[in-house]
């Protein structure tokens, strides 16, 4: 017995650090973590200038992204999750979108009904159902045309608009 206490204060010796964690997120106030920051807006020859085009995905907006664009009270977006934040904003089909592709936010004039362009990159979203739900979110693909690729990208997603239509 008299053995087995050397082993065991060195086993709680050990122990002792177990509840120090410095990495960032872990165990911290959250008021000490520097709020996060919107992706820079930027046109699309800009933003997807000197990358390879079929490497292109677009990507989720933060709370911080949306922010940035005035939040989304009364405007619409395209979610590629039911429950997932947005990766494409707009004010209606008639007016401008967002897409996050790059790490950028890129704004896109309206080109009519569900299209949307801007440096070669074009947008179009298309309904699959033809009626928004009750929970205010129809099915949708987004068919996206990078400039100099040589095949569009195409998502299904749900569409989610905070107005009423």
């Amino acid at each position: 017995m008299i053995r087995l206490a050397p082993i065991a204060a060195l086993g709680l010796l050990a122990l002792t650090g177990c509840n120090q964690n410095t990495d960032p997120g872990n165990d911290r106030e959250a008021q000490l973590e520097p709020a996060p920051t919107p992706a820079p807006k930027m046109g699309a020859a800009e933003a997807l200038s000197g990358i390879a085009t079929e490497a292109i995905q677009p990507e989720t907006m933060s709370d911080a992204d949306v922010a940035s664009l005035g939040g989304m009270s009364g405007k619409c977006s395209l979610r590629l999750t039911a429950v997932g934040f947005p990766s494409f904003v707009y004010d209606d089909p008639q007016g401008t979108g967002v897409i996050k592709l790059n790490g950028k936010l890129i704004p896109l004039a309206s080109r009519g009904e569900g299209k949307f362009a801007d440096g070669g990159l074009r947008v179009e979203l298309r309904p699959v159902d033809q009626e928004f739900g009750d929970d205010g979110r129809r099915e949708a693909e987004m068919i996206i045309w990078l400039p100099e690729a040589k095949d569009e990208l195409g998502f299904r997603g749900y569409e989610v608009c905070t107005q009423k239509r």
